[in-house]
Formats: C-alpha cells, structure tokens, sequence
C-alpha cells in the first residue's frame, strides 16, 4: 500500500516541499505520495491523523512548529532546547494507534549551509524575528560558537527592537540573519525587516531563511551595499534530505 508523507501550515502555497518529494518518489520509484495539509487550526491535526492511516510522517511550517507539539508523544533533545518541531515521525502499534515524535531539521540544514560561509569570518550575528525558525538558528549559532542578538518589532527581554540597532551594533554583528517570513511568497514579496541597509558593507552576510522567492528584496538590499548574500534554498533543501532520513532510520523511532 502506497505510504504517505505530507507538511502541516497555513499558507501553505509557497511550500517547495510537495513537488520536492514527489518529484523524489517518482524519480527514484518509491511507491508514496506527499500530501499539503493547510489547516487553519492546529487543532484538526487529530483529524488528519484519523482520516490518513498510511501517512508515516509530516513536516511542519508556519504557524505550526510551537503549536505542535501539545500533540506529541515524544520530541527530541534537539527540538525540546529549540522548542520547535518541523519533522514528525509517525509509528503505529498493532491496533493502529499513532505515535508521534518531534525533530528540528531546521538546525540541521541551517548549519549545514552557513558554517562553509562563515569560518573566521564572522563571530557575531543578528537574528531578525524570535519565531520558531529563529530558535533553530539561535541553536545553531551557540553550536559554532557565535554570539547572537535578537532583533524583533518591539523590545523584550531577549530582543532589542529594530530602531535600536546601533552603527555599532551594525558595524560589529557582521552575520545577518532574517528569519521573519517578511519577503516570502504570501507574506509581501515586496516587504523586508526593517534594518538600516546603508550601513552594510563588504564585510557583512545576509542570509536569508525565505527560498521563495530565493532573491528576497532583504537580499536585494544586502548585495547593492556590496554585502554577500544568500538565500534560504540550500538550508530548505538539507533540512528537507533531513526529514526523509528521520523518517525512514529506525533508530529514530
């Protein structure tokens, strides 16, 4: 019987994930299917769970990865100290009752791509939002050693706010990280976190964890100060060769 996969989100328009995994079963003859779950509430995820007893695991986006794990057995280390979930693995007992386990891949993806980018270059970032991706990225910084600040709307007690980013600030957190959906296909294509951009230089790294569209106007704005940029494509990529490991290695389970 054909298994299935699938991603929870709303929108979920601007997912690369469907045809991505499709595309992988077709072309490498897996006999599954990769099903868009967009949801307005988090609480039809029983629903879905009932009504598809073949799906084996699903991803998870926006505005999900906090929200679900209210309905999950198990979670990993690495998705309890980053206290977001995108990856679910789903096993069943012999009456069919699911079990659910959390992961992060976003951690992995994200560190996969950027430590080439960043070796003796840059040791210390802004992390533009405090969502869920942010803290897999936040994770993902300690693990390389370099020192961060949150930068969101409005000032916290673990954020400062935009209008408090300092030539200072600027000139010394030279790694530049959006991980707000500002620029994303169904959030404004033509919107950006709201940062000074004329005092980026040549020294600084925008990276961007948005792949649709790859160049977002934040990176637009990056590279015509002669910053390096780079687009969230390879990060959703990795994390996404991530969960199809997570979802077939038995000692996952």
């Amino acid at each position: 019987m054909k298994k299935e996969y699938g991603i929870i989100g709303c929108p979920l328009g601007q997912s690369a994930s469907p045809a991505f995994f499709n595309n992988k079963f077709a072309n490498e003859g897996i006999d599954a299917e990769y099903i868009p779950f967009e949801i307005e509430n988090i609480e039809k995820l029983p629903e879905i769970l009932e009504n598809h007893p073949l799906l084996c695991g699903f991803n998870v986006t926006i505005p999900y990865k906090l929200q679900v794990m209210d309905y999950l057995e198990e979670i990993s280390d690495e998705a309890k100290g980053i206290m977001a979930v995108n990856v679910v693995k789903i096993t069943r007992d012999s009456n069919g009752r699911p079990h659910l386990k959390g992961y992060n891949s976003d951690v992995i993806g994200f560190t996969r791509s950027l430590e080439p980018l960043t070796k003796g270059r840059h040791n210390k970032a802004l992390i533009l939002g405090t969502g869920g991706v942010s803290k897999a990225v936040s994770y993902s910084l300690n693990t390389l050693g370099i020192e961060h600040i949150f930068v969101s709307r409005k000032a916290s007690e673990n954020a400062i706010a935009y209008e408090q980013l300092t030539d200072e600030i600027m000139n010394t957190h030279t790694l530049i990280i959006n991980c707000t959906p500002l620029g994303m296909v169904g959030h404004g294509v033509d919107k950006c976190p709201d940062i000074p951009y004329n005092k980026l230089t040549n020294r600084h790294l925008l990276y961007d964890v948005v792949y649709n569209p790859e160049n977002t106007l934040f990176l637009q704005k990056g590279a015509a100060q002669g910053a390096q940029t780079k687009s969230g494509y390879e990060m959703w990529y990795l994390q996404a060769l991530a969960s199809w490991e997570i979802w077939n290695k038995k000692d996952t389970q």
